[in-house]
């Protein structure tokens, strides 16, 4: 097939199935067809296009679908689709020569069936026998691939919405900013998986998975503004983790509506709202606690009655126990970075839902990288467990379109995103005394590598083998990384104190507001450990005050929901969960030797890590202060010299159960016991090297199973 088709929800569901397989069947055809897509905005409200093919060879060619016995008024419905469409792309100067539209635009009336009345010079009509050759017809005289790209990129109201918050002047084009400016320009429209996740719903569950920068995020808002449009009536709500993304969101749907109908949106209908809420309701757990007239359970008072930090898988399991007969409330939710909640709250959001429950969540398959982020949709809403919600007959489907993979990155160049599933799995760690290996983590299913965008170089992808992976340029794209020599794409620096390090970067970020023409908002500050960013960002702010920059800690300087602080020209510092769902030109990661502990949680540490790497839009600097930043910087120096591929031997069953044990995510009693253990433990074995205790005193049932133990194959 050379034609790439997008299916959205049309109202002409025969004339479109029939327009659909008439254009499949055309071997010569090429261009992308829209169903339902666009919707213009008019002083009459949103108007929706049929049909629209946009093709190299023949232009635009707007259908006007008929279902029912006759044509009726078609000249005048072909004139108002055309007018209204050209008045809209007149309005991007890429695609004007001088009063004139650079691509022609056609239409023809579709009607499967129907015996055709005559063709006249602007007026085109067919049936299923005569679609083809009427499109023989209508052709671009003098096509142009950057006008079609720019039509492209138009028609899908990406040109718009992905400008950044702020207007980038630059002087220079080998700046930085300059570089930045034309990386933006460059990803300017959607690749085809995405342009089908924003418009093709289907009826019940849909997931988006995708990689970092794959596009999610935009997705999902796109998606919530297109489904607004189509139907202004639906009660639809956006929530996510990250609550800084609150604005995020507002600021791209607000744009995209705007673009595509010419009206913000209703925001009473379509509501962008947290995961929890308070006790207003603003949330989708706490609305859901009034919709049904249950006791709703604040941080504070679900962490006392759960004695857990993370207790809101436990408030929403407790709030879908309790509700006997659901009281839906939305048409369709929508839930970013899925991968940071539980089923639970999946299932609360697909309680809440009418008929036929569009519930449409994205998540990132490698923010949990030990294992698949989610379990199935099947596994999700059909929960029989004694302890889980009431069982329910679950709406997934599994067409088309129910399933959506985002395998390219649009953020990260290939050495920034190798570097960061390198550095996250442990490709390159050396193996600690005693271990065969020293990855930290591993996916149980192989086929995730292959979802994420990696394709095989060597070996295969099974239990004991060597393979190596690698990224291509269909999941890469090369002019990510073309912009700037790969030693100034990625940099580890290792410091002696503390000082060095907050000097260096204070002198870094310096040079990038006043040299490299880059704005305050293009730069971010991470602390991987969030218990310390107030502490380790101090001294860096203080130099970086003496030098005339302003700076802030996001969330704790501005409101939860604030991250960027564009018009005061304040640098963004931040810890790892803010981070999230952000993203930047030049990201700094601080104190990155914390990330080579020796704690039980290594997994956990190191995905901080990888989070913080795939913030960044271009450049990335890995600083560290210490011995503790050897191990990064020797990993990543093995990366570099492997031409950024990741070469290991994939673990066996056995061997993966144990990286989970070993580099497990242990609760804050846990560690409490196991440090309480490994004490008493070395004060057992520096009492019997001190002759102060003999073996023999000790039980020797208990010395018996320490041998059986110890003796075991790690």
């Amino acid at each position: 097939m050379t034609i790439d088709i997008v299916e959205g929800a049309s109202r002409k569901p025969a004339s479109t199935r029939e327009l659909v397989d008439g254009l499949r069947s055309a071997p010569d055809l090429t261009g992308q067809l829209f169903v339902a897509y666009p919707i213009v905005g008019t002083t009459a409200g949103p108007y929706p296009i049929d049909g629209l093919l946009v093709s190299e060879s023949n232009g635009i060619i707007v259908f006007d679908l008929v279902e029912g016995s006759t044509f009726g008024d078609y000249a005048s419905r072909q004139d108002d689709s055309a007018n209204k469409l050209e008045a809209r792309l007149k309005l991007h100067p890429p695609l004007m020569l001088g009063r004139d539209l650079r691509i022609p635009i056609h239409t023809v009336s579709f009607a499967p069936n129907l015996s055709l009345p005559p063709t006249t010079h602007l007026h085109n009509v067919a049936n299923s026998s005569s679609l083809l050759e009427t499109l023989s017809l209508l052709s671009w005289e003098d096509p142009d691939p950057e006008v079609y790209a720019h039509t492209l990129s138009t028609l899908e109201s990406i040109s718009s919405i992905r400008h950044n918050r702020s207007t980038r002047p630059t002087t220079r084009d080998n700046s930085r900013g300059g570089k930045l400016k034309a990386l933006e320009a460059s990803i300017a429209t959607l690749d085809n998986r995405q342009g089908k996740a924003v418009i093709e719903t289907v009826p019940g569950v849909q997931r988006i998975r995708g990689l970092a920068g794959s596009g999610k995020t935009i997705v999902l808002a796109l998606k919530a503004a297109y489904l607004h449009a189509q139907n202004p009536d639906w009660n639809i709500a956006v929530t996510f983790y990250t609550r800084s993304l609150k604005e995020h969101f507002r600021r791209l749907i607000n744009n995209f509506s705007i673009e595509s109908t010419g009206q913000e949106p209703n925001w009473d209908n379509l509501r962008i709202i947290s995961a929890w809420g308070g006790s207003d309701g603003d949330g989708i757990y706490s609305s859901f606690c009034r919709a049904h007239g249950i006791d709703y359970l604040d941080f504070r008072a679900a962490r006392n009655r759960f004695r857990d930090s993370n207790a809101f898988p436990a408030v929403c399991n407790l709030a879908l126990r309790q509700v006997e007969s659901p009281n839906p409330q939305y048409d369709a939710i929508l839930v970013d970075e899925a991968q940071d909640f539980s089923s639970d709250f999946l299932r609360l959001c697909h309680v809440f839902l009418r008929e036929p429950k569009r519930l449409v969540y994205a998540y990132d398959e490698l923010q949990n990288l030990s294992e698949e982020s989610l379990p199935s949709p099947e596994a999700i809403f059909s929960s029989t467990s004694p302890d889980g919600p009431p069982a329910e007959p679950p709406s997934v489907n599994t067409a088309d379109g129910a399933d959506i993979i985002l395998n390219k990155c649009y953020r990260n160049s290939r050495p920034v995103l190798a570097t960061a599933h390198a550095l996250g799995f442990g490709i390159y760690r050396e193996a600690p005394k005693g271990r065969a290996t020293g990855l930290i983590q591993m996916f149980d299913n192989p086929q995730l590598w292959g979802d994420v965008g990696y394709r095989l170089k060597t070996g295969q992808l099974r239990d004991g083998d060597d393979v190596t992976l690698h990224r291509t340029a269909e999941t890469s794209p090369p002019f990510l990384e073309e912009h700037s020599p790969i030693e100034d794409l990625v940099q580890f620096r290792r410091f002696e104190t503390e000082e060095e390090q907050a000097s260096w970067i204070a002198s870094a970020i310096k040079e990038n507001v006043t040299r490299d023409e880059l704005r305050y908002d293009d730069i971010i500050v991470i602390n991987p450990d969030p218990r310390t960013t107030r502490q380790n960002a101090g001294p860096i702010r203080r130099r970086l005050l003496d030098l005339g920059i302003d700076s802030h800690i996001a969330g704790v300087d501005t409101p939860p929901d604030v991250f960027f602080q564009t018009d005061q020209g304040s640098v963004t510092f931040t810890g790892i969960y803010r981070a999230k769902g952000n993203e930047a030109g030049m990201v700094y990661i601080i104190n990155a030797q914390d990330c080579d502990s020796t704690a039980w949680n290594l997994a956990t540490i190191r995905n901080r890590l990888f989070t913080a790497i795939t913030r960044s839009k271009a450049w990335i600097r890995v600083l560290g202060v210490g011995s503790g930043m050897d191990n990064l910087v020797r990993e990543y120096e093995e990366l570099q010299a492997k031409q950024f591929e990741l070469a290991f031997t994939y673990p066996t069953a056995d061997q993966r159960e144990q990286l989970r044990l070993v580099h497990r995510d242990m609760t804050q009693a846990e560690m409490d016991k196991a440090e309480s253990g490994q004490r008493s433990f070395s004060d057992v074995v520096r009492d019997i090297e001190a002759g102060d205790l003999r073996v023999e005193d000790l039980d020797q049932a208990a010395v018996a199973k320490l041998r059986a133990f110890l003796d075991e194959e790690p």
